[in-house]
């Protein structure tokens, strides 16, 4: 895969995290937020911050994918924590990242379980600390042994 079409790609998984955070704290409807991501964020400048240009198919196939399938996927991730913890108790950024890693690794079979990990561990770094990117490391591990 070509440089340009791998970082469209990441370019579209950390997008898609990002819509997945807003569309929680916001309850925006899907199609609202597809529509305003492809008109105002994917590709765009923001407050001098380049947006990379995303794969907008995959974009939109985690988001809508996450959106369809939000309990089922909730249920697996909550089978994977530990005794005790839920994904309310996650942070929902968090939260967001390991939905999204979920979506690929049980819809994408296109896409090598070591290759979601990767993606999302490095969206992760995005936003959090070594530790937490472990955390997401070992849970989407757990989760890619359930569902592959």
């Amino acid at each position: 895969m070509s440089k340009a079409k791998s970082q469209a790609r990441s370019a579209a998984r950390l997008a898609a995290v990002q819509a997945l955070y807003q569309q929680h704290m916001e309850q925006t409807k899907l199609v609202k937020l597809l529509d305003e991501f492809h008109q105002h964020r994917l590709g765009r400048e923001i407050e001098d911050d380049q947006y990379a240009d995303a794969n907008v198919p995959l974009f939109d196939d985690i988001v809508s994918g996450v959106d369809a399938r939000r309990d089922e996927i909730d249920g697996k991730l909550t089978e994977k924590l530990a005794e005790g913890w839920s994904v309310k108790r996650l942070d929902k950024t968090m939260l967001q990242i390991l939905r999204a890693g979920t979506f690929e690794l049980m819809a994408r079979p296109d896409v090598s379980v070591g290759t979601v990990i990767s993606e999302y561990v490095d969206v992760a770094k995005a936003f959090f600390d070594d530790r937490e990117t472990k955390f997401v490391n070992g849970v989407l591990d757990a989760v890619a042994k359930a569902v592959r």
